[in-house]
């Protein structure tokens, strides 16, 4: 696939997901291995993507005063740290048993999301205790589920924020983000440090993830609702749902 075909999806897929509290690595990385680039190249560039992506949106999201630092700190310390416990743990479990257990969760998560409609009246703005103790436990899931399954974390951040810490949808869109800016480059950095990456692409094509978080952002705080931030997450965790199914059955 050309640049000219390939800068402009990079550019969608970074509007899109920066809307929903994801950087764009959903669409990135598979995409990049559908077009043929090599594993290790389309796992960097995708990071490095949805770093930009999520920086360049978490920037608008910190001058709305959108970002729930006090959430997102504890989370995002709890997650690293936990990380590597999922990791160890995919000798011992059955990585075919699990993704279909996720699945399931996914497909509910999906569901409660695409159907809800009152989530964001009854959400209401959370004590500093349960903040703080909320994260890091959040921050412990996720880090486990995504140590085992070798994903990012952003899929299951935002549900947890709006369902376990009832934190506004908004708000919990613009903190998953400032976690994503994090998890993202040290994953990068961590990949370049054990084999190159394409700077040639990379760079152009950071200049399209940026834009595209920009827009994204600045459309989401401006124009759309809680309800539809929840719909457009829902209809992404369905997909992730069949990626998910997909493993499990394999």
């Amino acid at each position: 696939m050309s640049l000219t075909l390939l800068l402009p999806i990079i550019f969608c897929a970074s509007f899109i997901l920066t809307m929903v509290g994801l950087g764009g690595g959903l669409v990135f990385s598979p995409l990049f291995v559908l077009l043929g680039f090599p594993v290790t190249t389309a796992v960097s560039a995708s990071l490095f993507l949805n770093g930009i992506a999520a920086f360049s949106a978490a920037i608008t999201y910190y001058r709305r005063k959108l970002i729930d630092t006090k959430t997102a700190v504890p989370l995002l310390v709890s997650s690293t740290l936990a990380a590597p416990f999922g990791a160890m743990l995919t000798g011992i479990v059955d990585i075919r048993v699990f993704s279909g257990i996720m699945a399931l969760v996914v497909f509910l998560a999906a569901m409660r999301m695409i159907l809800s409609a009152n989530a964001a009246a009854t959400s209401r703005e959370p004590n500093i205790r349960s903040r703080v103790i909320g994260g890091a436990i959040i921050g412990i899931v996720v880090g486990i589920m995504g140590g085992l399954l070798g994903i990012g974390g952003g899929v299951f951040i935002v549900p947890l924020l709006i369902y376990v810490l009832k934190m506004p949808t908004k708000q919990a869109a613009a903190t998953s983000i400032f976690i994503v800016v994090f998890s993202s480059f040290s994953g990068f950095v961590a990949h370049v440090s054990l084999a190159g990456t394409d700077w040639g692409f990379i760079l152009p094509a950071a200049v399209f993830s940026f834009a595209g978080g920009q827009l994204g952002s600045r459309v989401m705080a401006e124009r759309l609702k809680g309800r539809a931030i929840r719909q457009i997450f829902g209809v992404l965790l369905l997909l992730f749902f069949l990626k998910l199914l997909q493993k499990a059955l394999l």
